[in-house]
């Protein structure tokens, strides 16, 4: 029987913008691009949605209803695919009511990119709520998360929350580490070598696998393995890719 999935956290959308650069302007020292196409995808949650999607169909996804006009701009070059820079826009997002959670799934991913859909608060209620949640935040971890099943954060996020992380959290991390691999009960599950084209998006392709595999397996290494290869095949696509 498919387990059923479901995403929860903030949305964007994710705005690529092809450039070519041959001189830089002549009254500040800025270069001069010219924009020679762009692409557009669902981005954040939406993001992790749409990949787990690619490798299961039974999925849904709670997030906030203005997620088109939320925007992440990067400026690229077309060639190099070196990023000049990334504009934001600042359309704010209505925190989700979880008093509408819908519980009736196998697994339940938080995807919390803290922009307002979900508080500490609400996160701790999702999770005391459900046996099996898996999280991905941008906050610093505390108290508030410890109720969830399992914890996929990267270096720098893990950097930021290593000198608060409670005790009972520990066992359920699963650290991302780029070129490393991951790191879960301090052993390290390595990935094949190969060139990066574009990060953008790996962490949810990692999360999405990660999911999807130990739904189906309920092994984490199984699932790691299987994470790993994802993100693998997303970082050498330009763009924010899916699996």
């Amino acid at each position: 029987m498919k387990k059923k999935i479901l995403v929860i956290g903030d949305s964007c959308r994710d705005v690529h913008v092809y450039c070519s650069c041959d001189r830089m302007s002549p009254d500040k020292p800025v270069p001069v691009l010219k924009i020679l196409d762009q692409n557009d995808n669902p981005g954040m949650a939406k993001n992790v949605y749409r990949n787990i999607k690619s490798l299961e169909d039974s999925c849904d996804i709670v997030t906030n209803s203005n997620w088109a006009n939320i925007t992440k701009t990067r400026y690229i070059h077309k060639s190099t695919n070196h990023m000049f820079f990334r504009l934001d826009s600042a359309e704010n997002i209505k925190r989700f009511n979880v008093a509408k959670m819908n519980y009736d799934y196998d697994h339940v991913v938080i995807s919390d990119y803290n922009k307002g859909f979900l508080t500490e608060e609400d996160i701790l209620t999702i999770s005391s709520n459900h046996n099996s949640v898996f999280l991905d935040s941008k906050r610093i971890l505390g108290d508030w998360a410890t109720k969830v099943r399992f914890v996929k954060i990267n270096n720098f996020e893990y950097d930021r929350s290593k000198h608060c992380i409670p005790t009972i959290l520990k066992d359920k991390i699963i650290k991302t580490a780029a070129e490393d691999g991951c790191y879960y009960l301090e052993k390290n599950y390595p990935v094949a070598q190969q060139e990066v084209i574009d990060v953008s998006g790996a962490g949810d392709s990692f999360l999405a696998g990660l999911v999807v595999e130990f739904s189906k397996s309920n092994d984490m290494e199984k699932a790691i393995l299987f994470a790993n290869e994802c993100a693998s095949r997303v970082v050498g696509q330009k763009g924010v890719g899916i699996i």
